[in-house]
């Protein structure tokens, strides 16, 4: 049986808020009855800081994480290793693998990972700008860390076929995540040891 609202405020306001991932119309109601329970300047910031996120947030010009500047703090630091780019499927796998501080290279966000399934190609993820980066020189190892799912191993295979031609050294996260998981839900250690143990590509083949 559905909802009954007094309001169509309340109503398109708890619509909104379940279109969000994981968030069911119970859970939406709840949300947006906490926040009419605010003083209005609180939900008023929370609206703007919405408006402003959406407005004015940017995507690194290098390696596409989400950025404040046109250059995220990452690419622009001079400490890091600019010869090693590890390549995630989104921002959120940028974040994880900062945490376990055990890497202290360059990333590439690709966007996504090859699934025919749900329309998405490899021209629908930040791979050509990829091989650009490895193509302009400078780059000693790119090291693959995309969930160990099909979709994730078959767009590993992809990258490394299209940076074969390039003297680089392409390595694979350890499979010490197990397969078939995600990355994002790897906990820090497992995750930091994969990092640090990683192996050649090709050798993941091999046996």
């Amino acid at each position: 049986m559905d909802q009954q609202y007094s309001s169509i405020l309340l109503e398109n306001a708890v619509s909104e808020f379940a279109k969000l991932p994981g968030i069911g119309r119970k859970t939406a109601l709840r949300l947006v009855l906490y926040l009419l329970r605010q003083e209005e300047g609180e939900a008023e910031k929370f609206g703007n800081t919405i408006i402003k996120l959406c407005k004015e947030i940017k995507h690194c010009h290098v390696c596409h994480n989400i950025s404040d500047t046109d250059t995220c703090s990452i690419c622009s630091d001079p400490s890091r290793d600019a010869s090693t780019i590890c390549v995630v499927e989104n921002v959120k796998e940028v974040m994880v693998v900062e945490n376990t501080r055990q890497f202290h290279g360059l990333y590439h966000v690709l966007g996504g990972v090859i699934s025919p399934m749900d329309g998405i190609g490899p021209a629908d993820l930040e791979i050509e700008s990829l091989v650009d980066r490895v193509a302009a020189g400078g780059i000693q190892e790119v090291i693959l860390a995309l969930s160990p799912t099909m979709e994730g191993d078959t767009t590993n295979f992809y990258i490394f076929r299209k940076l074969a031609p390039f003297d680089v050294k392409i390595t694979i996260i350890a499979r010490g995540v197990s397969v078939g998981g995600e990355l994002e839900y790897t906990d820090e250690i497992t995750l930091g040891r994969s990092i640090l143990n990683r192996t050649l590509f090709s050798e993941s083949f091999k046996g």
